[in-house]
């Protein structure tokens, strides 16, 4: 039989997330592969979340989101960054940021439309540009100075006459970078010279380090009427099996989301809303410890891959730390993950499969530090062994 799959999904197979936790689990390998925590999120939210199953919540709730939801992002937005949303018809609740991603290309990128994005990229872009039937566009991050960054000529290269959207990740996912107000301003004069939509996707919002500033596209003249900010209570309080994220838009774009969401999912579990409504309106200490403690991690695992013999990228914000390998003696980042369980125990993700330009990234691991400390250090330990 031929294969079923439709021409545009058949490059995507298994996710390289679902293959190396696989791989962790038949070796008994330490995962710092994907990027989910080890501890939980607040007490005091995880109850309310319990309470609301136990009163019986277990029914639709609106397809829109919970109000109170809807209310507590409008009104972290507007706390946290001075930006005024609508509850009501400018901030809607979906599975997930990576929904909400998915939602919005389908939404707003049709057939022959290009998306700019900027590589490595989180996975699930390429595959939502591709169900669209968009075609996607790369910027290049590089290392320069001791982060990634891009080159604003690229970026204004990539433009052309079918660009509609660009799809941009800060904190980024998997380079550790937090975009500059330079950067974001060369992001912005591009939207506005081309009229272009951005899509930001603002999970890691909360998690970034040393002093580092997120700052929202949307705050940006001339840019919160062209932006869909994407974000979620997974990273932010620790539940990333709970897939509840929320999207901030002018009210057009949140009703051209919601008429491709409603057939995707429809709605979101009402008792992880109630709970992430608590959260955003309660927890803001909670998440600056975790913040803390991620950054101690961060320094933990990061001294540690250089005492292996990496050279590795101290990021600014995220879960993760990215790890050259070619010090080592290695330049095959897919080849050496393969083979890290074996070798020395542990589980890494390849870079160059976010890349589209995967030369660029071969030599590349990315290791996640959201993990308890005895976790990480026997992991470094054991990557010694490579030396």
């Amino acid at each position: 039989m031929d294969e079923p799959l439709v021409t545009r999904m058949q490059e995507f197979g298994e996710t390289i997330f679902a293959e190396m936790s696989a791989l962790a689990v038949r070796t008994g390998a330490i995962n710092l592969g994907q990027g989910f925590p080890d501890q939980h999120g607040p007490r005091a939210m995880l109850d309310v979340a319990v309470e609301a199953i136990r009163s019986g919540e277990v029914q639709y709730p609106p397809g829109p989101g919970l109000p109170e939801l809807r209310e507590a992002v409008a009104a972290q937005r507007l706390e946290r960054y001075g930006l005024s949303y609508d509850p009501a018809t400018e901030v809607f609740v979906t599975v997930g940021a990576t929904e909400g991603v998915a939602a919005s290309m389908l939404a707003l990128a049709g057939p022959g439309d290009e998306v700019i994005v900027f590589e490595p990229y989180y996975d699930s872009y390429a595959a939502t540009i591709a169900l669209a039937g968009a075609v996607r566009r790369p910027v290049t991050l590089r290392p320069d100075g001791g982060r990634f960054t891009f080159d604003p000529d690229e970026l204004r290269a990539a433009v052309g006459p079918r660009t509609r959207l660009i799809l941009v990740n800060s904190p980024h996912n998997p380079a550790g970078t937090v975009f500059t107000r330079a950067e974001l301003e060369a992001i912005a004069g591009v939207c506005r010279e081309h009229d272009l939509v951005a899509v930001t996707d603002e999970v890691y919002e909360y998690l970034t380090f040393d002093g580092t500033e997120h700052i929202p596209l949307a705050t940006l003249d001339g840019m919160r009427e062209r932006t869909v900010a994407v974000s979620s209570a997974g990273k932010t309080f620790s539940v990333t099996g709970w897939k509840t994220g929320w999207i901030t838009a002018p009210a057009p774009y949140i009703r051209a989301v919601q008429t491709v969401k409603q057939f995707l999912t429809y709605a979101v579990s009402a008792p992880y809303q109630r709970a992430a409504a608590y959260a955003l309106g309660n927890e803001t200490a909670w998440v600056e410890g975790l913040r803390t403690s991620l950054q101690a991690k961060r320094d933990r695992l990061v001294t540690g891959l250089e005492a292996a013999g990496f050279v590795a990228y101290r990021p600014q914000g995220t879960y993760f730390v990215q790890a050259d390998i070619r010090p080592l003696g290695f330049g095959d980042g897919m080849d050496l993950a393969r083979a890290l369980p074996e070798r020395a125990g542990v589980v890494a993700i390849p870079t160059q499969v976010f890349y589209d330009h995967a030369k660029a990234g071969a030599h590349f691991l990315r290791f996640a530090f959201c993990k308890r400390d005895e976790v990480i250090d026997a992991a470094v330990e054991r990557l010694a062994r490579l030396g």
